[in-house]
C-alpha cells in the first residue's frame, strides 16, 4: 500500500509540477527557434539557434531526471559531441548544432506540450473529483439549504436531499479513488513515453552498441589469451616431450645392431614417454573443446572436472537442459580455470560448485575455504574469465578477502 501511494505521488509530481516547466520550455524554445531560423540568413541567428539548443538541453536534462522516477529506470544521458580540440570560437559556438541529440531535445521541448496538458488535466481531475466528492458531507450541510440549489444527483434524477446527495458523492469519490492510481499512472506514462523515445532512446541504443563492442573486444581478447596459453603449454610440454622422444628413438636405432637389450630398454622408455605425451595432449584438447561437454552437456562435463581436481569438490548441478554452445563453453571454462587456481594457489581443503538457473540466467557459484586473495585485476587468470563471460553478456564477481574464504559468482544469460 505504501509503495502504491508513493507511486501515485511521484506520478502526480511529474504531471502537475512538470507542466509549468514544460509550458515555459515550449514558449522559450519556440521563440528561440523561430528567431534563430528567421535571422540565420544574416548569420545573426546562428548564436540564437545555438543558445536555444543549449536551453533545450537543459530542459531535456530536467525531464530525464523525472523520467528515472516515473519509468523506474536509472537515468540515462546521451553523449553530446564536444567541439574538436583547437576549434575556433565560431566552431565552438555552433557545436550544439552538429549533435543530433540537440535537435531531438528541441523537438521534445516543442512536442511535449500537448502531452503535458493531457497528463496535467487528467491528474487534476482525478485529484479534484474525489477530494470534492468525499468532502461533500462537510460542506453539503450548507449547500443543501440554499434555495434553488440543484446538484448533480438531482440533474441525473437519482435523488434529492442532503442524505441522498451525500451517499451519491461519497460513492463517486470512492470510485475515483479506486481508479486514481491507474489513471494517473497512465497519464504519466503517456507523457513519459515521448520523453523516453526522444531523450533517452538514442543513448540506450548507443549504450547497447558500446556493450556489444565491449563484448566483442572481450571475446577477441579471451581467445587471444587462450591461444597464447595453449601455445605456451604445447611448447613447454608436448613439444619438449616429442623432441626427447625423437632423440630416444634415434638412440634406439643406433643401439639395435650393437646392443639389442639397451635398444629394447630405450624403446620401452620411448613408449612410456609417448603415453605421457598423449595424456598431456588429451588434457590440452579438453581445454580447447572437451568432447564430453559437446556430447553430454554441462552436468557430466563439470563432474569430470571435479573428479580430476586434487582438492575435494562438492558439486551441485541443478540443470539438465542443453544451452547454446557459447554459454556452455563459458561456464565450463570458468569452472576449469577456477579449479586449476584452487588446486595451485588456494591451499583449500574443500571446494563447492553450484549451478542453478534463475529466470533467464545461469548462476554459477564456486567457493573454497582457502587463503583467499583472488581478484580479477589485469594480468591475473581471473581477468581472462571475466573477458570470456563478457563475450556472452555475462558477469563475474569475486569475493576473496585475504585469509579467505573465496566465493566466485558467474552470471550468464541463457534465454
Amino acid at each position: 500500500m505504501r509503495s502504491l501511494i508513493r507511486r501515485v505521488l511521484l506520478d502526480t509530481r511529474y504531471t502537475l509540477v512538470g507542466f509549468p516547466t514544460t509550458l515555459i520550455g515550449f514558449v522559450v524554445l519556440t521563440v528561440g527557434f523561430s528567431a534563430g531560423v528567421g535571422t540565420s540568413v544574416v548569420w545573426f541567428g546562428l548564436p540564437i539557434l545555438a543558445g536555444t539548443l543549449m536551453l533545450a538541453r537543459g530542459f531535456a536534462d530536467a525531464e530525464r531526471g523525472w523520467l528515472s522516477d516515473v519509468l523506474k529506470r536509472p537515468p540515462v544521458r546521451p553523449r553530446y559531441r564536444p567541439a574538436p580540440e583547437g576549434a575556433g570560437r565560431v566552431r565552438r559556438l555552433v557545436n550544439p548544432m552538429t549533435s543530433g541529440q540537440s535537435w531531438l531535445d528541441l523537438l521534445h521541448g516543442i512536442l511535449n506540450l500537448p502531452f503535458a496538458i493531457l497528463a496535467f488535466v487528467l491528474t487534476l481531475v482525478f485529484w479534484a473529483v474525489p477530494i470534492t466528492a468525499l468532502l461533500y458531507p462537510v460542506y453539503g450541510i450548507v449547500t443543501s439549504r440554499i434555495p434553488g440549489q440543484v446538484g448533480l444527483p438531482e440533474l441525473l434524477g437519482i435523488g434529492q436531499g442532503y442524505v441522498a446527495n451525500s451517499i451519491f458523492y461519497v460513492t463517486l469519490g470512492v470510485v475515483f479513488v479506486a481508479l486514481m492510481p491507474v489513471a494517473i499512472r497512465g497519464a504519466a506514462l503517456v507523457r513519459a513515453g515521448l520523453g523516453r523515445a526522444l531523450l533517452t532512446g538514442v543513448a540506450e541504443l548507443q549504450e547497447r552498441i558500446d556493450d556489444l563492442a565491449e563484448g566483442r573486444a572481450a571475446a577477441v581478447s579471451a581467445e587471444a589469451n587462450a591461444l597464447r596459453k595453449l601455445e605456451r603449454d604445447i611448447h613447454d610440454g608436448p613439444q619438449q616431450r616429442l623432441v626427447s622422444l625423437a632423440m630416444e628413438l634415434s638412440r634406439a636405432q643406433r643401439q639395435l645392431a650393437k646392443d639389442p637389450e639397451a635398444a629394447q630398454a630405450t624403446i620401452g622408455s620411448a613408449i612410456t614417454a609417448t603415453r605421457e605425451t598423449l595424456d598431456e595432449l588429451r588434457a590440452l584438447s579438453r581445454g580447447i573443446a572437451p568432447p564430453i561437454l559437446s556430447d553430454r552437456g554441462l552436468a557430466p562435463a563439470l563432474a569430470a572436472l571435479a573428479g580430476r581436481c586434487t582438492v575435494p569438490v562438492e558439486l551441485d548441478v541443478q540443470i539438465a537442459e542443453r544451452y547454446q554452445a557459447a554459454v556452455e563453453n563459458a561456464i565450463y571454462f570458468v569452472v576449469a580455470e577456477t579449479l586449476t587456481n584452487v588446486a595451485k594457489h588456494s591451499r583449500a581443503t574443500v571446494c563447492t560448485i553450484q549451478l542453478t538457473r534463475t529466470g533467464n540466467t545461469l548462476m554459477l557459484t564456486i567457493g573454497d575455504d582457502g587463503v583467499g586473495g583472488a581478484h580479477v585485476a589485469k594480468g591475473h587468470g581471473l581477468a581472462g574469465l571475466a573477458d570470456r563471460l563478457r563475450a556472452v553478456d555475462g558477469e563475474l564477481t569475486v569475493d576473496s578477502p585475504d585469509g579467505g574464504p573465496t566465493v566466485i559468482v558467474a552470471e550468464v544469460p541463457c534465454g
